[in-house]
């Protein structure tokens, strides 16, 4: 919040913004990982180098400290397509600053920029063939401060991908600033 020349606090958070604070965004359930699926990511990620044969090569994984085929802990099962909602994703949030509040049926701030404020990530258990990935992103607390632009928004959306076990896979926080 900053205040105005008339001495008035003013924000960017509306009450229904506020009230939308945990609220689901979006979720998404992937098809089943396959074998093949994690080696053309390795392949991919550790190119031009080949990928160390944890990735792909049954024997060598077995004898690995996970006990078998795992994915590299960057693998996104969502990379191709995803079972539900069906299809590719296709999205306006890199141009469109509402895109947040407008996908919870609600005015956004009407601010005009938007940048990636950074992003953490805490991964669990690893991603094996046959984990099928259900991602849950949530709106976090809404923040203020002022900046050498004038009012920010700081948005935080935490994502946790779970597999068929309910196990913690991936959980990042992406922190979105409007002005």
């Amino acid at each position: 919040m900053a205040d105005t020349a008339e001495g008035q606090t003013r924000t960017a958070i509306s009450a229904a913004m506020q009230q939308s604070v945990g609220s689901e965004l979006s979720r998404m359930v992937s098809y089943p990982v396959s074998e093949s699926d994690i080696r053309k990511w390795a392949l991919a990620v550790y190119y031009p180098e080949e990928p160390p044969a944890r990735f792909w090569d049954e024997e060598a994984a077995a004898s690995s400290r996970q006990g078998g085929i795992v994915a590299p802990e960057d693998f996104n099962p969502f990379a191709w397509l995803r079972a539900h909602p069906k299809g590719v994703s296709r999205s306006s949030a890199a141009t469109d600053a509402d895109s947040t509040e407008r996908s919870l049926g609600i005015d956004g701030p009407h601010l005009v920029n938007q940048l990636n404020g950074g992003v953490s990530v805490e991964y669990g258990e690893p991603i094996r063939p046959g984990d099928v990935i259900t991602s849950v992103t949530r709106l976090g607390q809404y923040r203020e401060r002022e900046g050498s632009l004038g009012l920010m928004l700081l948005t935080p959306m935490e994502t946790t991908w779970t597999n068929q076990r309910d196990e913690m896979v991936k959980r990042s926080t992406l922190v979105l600033i409007r002005y």
